[in-house]
């Protein structure tokens, strides 16, 4: 039988002890980069699913001013819509009015989940707007079709370079979004 002698075993419990205390330091660090890691995601991800409500509802007027092309103009009238404004939360009407509603209700997480009567999942702060940028010229030999911007802001998470353009009435901020798209409105009698 193999004896070892008391100094060597020593020396060897002392080695194992040193490389238990490096790797719980090498573990510690790998831990803390990764629950750095989720935190940072868990951001980008809410950052991701606001934008993605941003354009569904930016899609959504850009279609219902579209639909209602000779009437587009009165879409402008309503102004900065969404958290603020003055918007029944039950619609009534038609045209244009029921459209302003709707998405009024809709910026402001009228179709999120509802906590304690608070919408819960909506974008933090959202308003939406649609503006004039060219009016209509049906005059002949112009036949200059009228184009209408339609812009969607909302507060994000982390702060970023400020929109070059904002709905009236919004103020900027170095956490504010906004996306934006402009409608053609054609015009099938003009010559």
């Amino acid at each position: 039988m193999f004896m070892m002698r008391p100094s060597a075993l020593h020396r060897r419990g002392g080695f194992t002890l040193i490389e238990v205390l490096v790797t719980v330091v090498i573990l510690a660090f790998g831990l803390l980069g990764m629950a750095s890691l989720e935190s940072k995601m868990q951001l980008t991800e809410m950052a991701s699913y606001q934008r993605g409500q941003a354009v569904g509802l930016l899609a959504d007027m850009m279609q219902r001013v579209s639909v209602n092309g000779p009437n587009a103009a009165s879409y402008v009238a309503y102004g900065t819509l969404g958290t603020g404004d003055t918007q029944p939360t039950n619609c009534a009407g038609s045209g244009s009015a029921l459209d302003a509603c709707e998405w009024s209700n809709a910026l402001k997480g009228a179709a999120e989940h509802n906590s304690g009567g608070s919408n819960v999942g909506a974008m933090v702060d959202a308003k939406g707007c649609v503006t004039q940028v060219q009016p209509e010229n049906t005059a002949a030999g112009v036949c200059q079709p009228g184009i209408y911007r339609v812009t969607v802001t909302w507060q994000g998470n982390a702060s970023t370079v400020t929109p070059a353009l904002l709905c009236p009435g919004v103020t900027a901020g170095p956490k504010l979004r906004s996306i934006s798209s402009e409608v053609a409105i054609g015009l099938p009698t003009c010559s």
